[in-house]
């Protein structure tokens, strides 16, 4: 069956816009891009029009070029700024340009994306509470909703009683290790109970791995690279790869073989699987972020 992640992440985001509703101040989010991609374009429109309609303020700032410095001098500007609650760097930067030292000069309650190493650290300690990357936090949410559990009905307590029944002793291949969606997903869903097999490019047989998993997350981009026959009946498959076809009209496709994979298991869709609850979690960072700050 094909899943309907759609309607969960768009009744998330009306949620959203209650709490915005009863805040004492306005949050603020300022996204940084860099060049023309115009990919990134459209996902940054995206972004802003998601914010606004909630009621959370979106500012662009837009370079047609820029250097480490002084994308580095204007972060530290918005770090510095109280009305400023959340800071964005939209990916992919040029290649001349660090991407991890520009994420790394975000303060940690800014960092709304989670890419900063001091949130990354954060996560690897377990703590998963705080600002975490949008899409795992995301597939995270969709887990919860599937196997029908809260938030905190997953978490470890202090003397290590696990309240995850229906979801840790699951077997989860994640494919990719990406340090935006694989690395820190593994580390969620480990937190979560689950015992997580990791694949990636050099990985051999990928189908003797996958046939065994509960659950099958692909975050590669490689058209078709999951197949109905390396999918176990009665499994999840998330698929999270973009791909896009330009001589069919730029149409987008996932990773996997989505109608012959719905056919014995369930599947989130591409689009509008996996990316509407990735909107929708970082609204969701950006309200965190506010409170953060707010608390501090």
């Amino acid at each position: 069956m094909i899943l309907d992640t759609k309607t969960s992440a768009e009744q998330t985001i009306k949620d959203l816009e209650e709490v915005v509703k009863k805040l004492h101040s306005q949050p603020h989010l300022t996204i940084i891009m860099v060049g023309d991609n115009s990919a990134s374009a459209v996902y940054v429109r995206n972004k802003i029009k998601t914010c606004e309609s909630i009621g959370i303020k979106a500012t662009l700032l837009h370079f047609a070029q820029s250097w480490t410095d002084e994308l580095i001098h204007e972060i530290h500007r918005l770090n510095a700024d109280e009305t400023v609650h959340g800071i964005l760097v939209q990916s992919p930067l040029p290649s001349d340009i660090p991407a991890q030292e520009v994420f790394d000069a975000i303060h940690p309650l800014k960092d709304v994306d989670g890419f900063s190493s001091a949130n990354i650290a954060r996560l690897y300690s377990g703590d998963d509470t705080g600002l975490v990357p949008g899409t795992p936090k995301g597939i995270m949410k969709i887990l919860f909703e599937y196997f029908q559990m809260t938030n905190d009905e997953w978490r470890m307590t202090n003397d290590g009683e696990d309240k995850t029944s229906n979801l840790a002793g699951k077997h989860a291949v994640v494919i990719g290790k990406s340090t935006i969606v694989g690395k820190p997903l593994s580390l969620m869903l480990m937190h979560a109970g689950v015992t997580v097999t990791v694949c990636h490019s050099r990985t051999k047989d990928l189908a003797i791995h996958t046939k065994m998993a509960d659950i099958i997350i692909s975050a590669v981009g490689q058209k078709h690279l999951i197949a109905s026959d390396m999918v176990r009946p009665g499994a999840l498959v998330i698929d999270v790869g973009i791909n896009v076809a330009e001589e069919e009209g730029r149409k987008l496709s996932g990773d996997c073989d989505t109608d012959n994979i719905a056919t014995i298991a369930d599947i989130t869709p591409v689009p509008g699987g996996v990316g509407p609850m990735t909107i929708a979690m970082l609204l969701s960072n950006v309200l965190l972020a506010h409170e953060l700050q707010w608390k501090n």
